[in-house]
């Protein structure tokens, strides 16, 4: 019976040996690397077909991008320190981590949205041609991804400040953390497919 009488902030066994969110989240980022797989296959597929108009070697500048992909990654271990603390039970700096993981993201989709500016004023717009709407198509996806990561990051924040979000809730920061590391990884592909495949 002492067994069977579970804490509140413990979950249920299943049979997979972990919580039905977690498992939910698993398949969602399964179908997740679905959808990017198509997009990068897309893209590889058109990168040639430029149509006359500019080519990823006349736009692209790696330096920013490599710059802007290191904001991204590093927001990964403060993403990491967030769950640390959380889990320690340091919700102050909980808030202070994932605050500033938050930021990286947004300095992260600033950088892209730069990038699109300049790409535009090159004359690469999204219609220009097969290898430019497969790049704005697949980078774009991935953008409003992080977009949403930084939305569930500062929801997280908001919890917090309302004193929601305590150690025993410290699942719930693992989850979105699982998502923001898998839009992390991503990138990794992408930025190595499209960046410096050129």
């Amino acid at each position: 019976m002492a067994e069977a009488a579970l804490d509140a902030h413990e979950h249920p066994e299943t049979n997979t040996g972990m919580s039905n969110s977690k498992l939910a989240l698993w398949v969602f980022l399964g179908s997740e690397c679905l959808l990017f797989g198509g997009l990068i296959s897309t893209y590889l597929l058109y990168r040639n077909e430029t149509n006359g108009g500019p080519t990823a070697s006349d736009v692209f500048e790696i330096p920013f991008t490599s710059v802007s992909s290191f904001v991204l990654l590093l927001s990964s271990l403060t993403m990491v320190l967030a769950l640390s603390a959380l889990r320690r039970g340091d919700e102050t700096r909980n808030r202070i981590w994932l605050l500033t993981t938050a930021m990286l993201g947004a300095v992260f989709v600033g950088g892209q949205v730069y990038e699109f500016t300049a790409f535009l004023r090159e004359g690469l717009g999204f219609t220009t041609s097969p290898f430019s709407s497969a790049f704005y198509t697949l980078t774009g996806f991935h953008g409003v991804h992080v977009s949403v990561g930084i939305v569930m990051l500062m929801s997280l924040v908001v919890v917090s400040l309302k004193g929601d979000l305590s150690k025993e809730r410290a699942e719930t920061v693992e989850l979105i953390g699982l998502y923001w590391h898998f839009v992390d990884v991503v990138w990794i592909f992408i930025f190595t497919v499209v960046y410096l495949t050129v």
